[in-house]
C-alpha cells in the first residue's frame, strides 16, 4: 500500500496540477511541455518529474478528475421531478460549469478534437451509459405527455452545444458582445426562452 502523501507533497501535487490545467487549455495536450509547466508551477522540472513520472501522466491525472465534474450535472437529473424545471436546471449547471470552470471546459474540448486517445474508454463506457439512462428519462416524459418530442440523445448534445461555447470560445463571445455585457446570464435568459419554447407540450 502506497505511504500517504504528506502535507507539502500534497501541495506541491495540487500546485503541479492547477499550473498544468492552465498550460494545457491554452496549448492542449501537444503543445504543452513538461518545462512549461514546471515554469508556470514555480518548480524545477526534476522536481515536477518526482511527482509525476511524465507529460501524460499529468493530463491523465487532470482527465480523470475532471470526468466526474463533468458527469455531475446530468446526473443530478432527477426522473422524478417535474420534467421542464429538471432539464432547465440542468441547463443552468451546465452554464455555471462553463463560467466557473472555462479552462477545464478547453481541457475536455482539446482531448475531445485530438480523437479522445486518453478518455476514449470513459466515452465510450461511463459517459455513453449516463447519456442513454437520461435519454430514457426524457423518453418516458415525452410518452407521459409532459414534454413535446424531440430526439433526447440530440437534445443532451444540443444542451452541451449551446453551453459549453461560452467557455470554449469566450474570447470571440465577449469580443462580439462588447463591453457591459453578462455572457452567462444573457445566455442564461436566452437558452430558458429557446428551451421551453422547444419542449412545452
Amino acid at each position: 500500500m502506497p505511504r500517504p502523501k504528506t502535507r507539502i507533497q500534497q501541495k506541491n501535487s495540487e500546485t503541479i496540477l492547477e499550473a498544468a490545467l492552465e498550460v494545457f487549455s491554452a496549448h492542449g495536450f501537444r503543445g504543452a511541455t513538461l518545462d512549461q509547466i514546471a515554469e508556470v508551477a514555480g518548480l524545477s522540472k526534476p522536481n515536477l518529474l518526482y511527482y509525476f513520472p511524465s507529460k501524460e501522466a499529468i493530463h491523465s491525472a487532470l482527465l480523470s478528475e475532471l470526468l466526474d465534474t463533468w458527469l455531475d450535472p446530468l446526473k443530478a437529473m432527477d426522473p422524478s421531478g417535474e420534467p421542464l424545471d429538471e432539464i432547465m436546471a440542468y441547463v443552468q449547471r451546465k452554464l455555471d460549469l462553463s463560467r466557473d470552470f472555462p479552462r477545464e471546459s478547453r481541457l475536455f474540448a482539446n482531448e475531445i478534437l485530438q480523437g479522445a486517445p486518453r478518455i476514449q474508454a470513459s466515452i465510450e463506457g461511463e459517459l455513453k451509459d449516463l447519456v442513454d439512462q437520461k435519454a430514457d428519462v426524457l423518453r418516458q416524459w415525452m410518452d407521459e405527455g409532459k414534454i413535446a418530442r424531440v430526439e433526447p440523445v440530440h437534445l443532451i448534445f444540443s444542451i452541451w452545444a449551446l453551453t459549453q461555447h461560452y467557455a470554449d470560445f469566450d474570447t470571440q463571445v465577449r469580443a462580439v458582445l462588447g463591453q457591459g455585457h453578462d455572457p452567462f446570464a444573457e445566455a442564461g435568459d436566452f437558452l430558458e426562452t429557446l428551451y421551453l419554447k422547444l419542449l412545452r407540450p
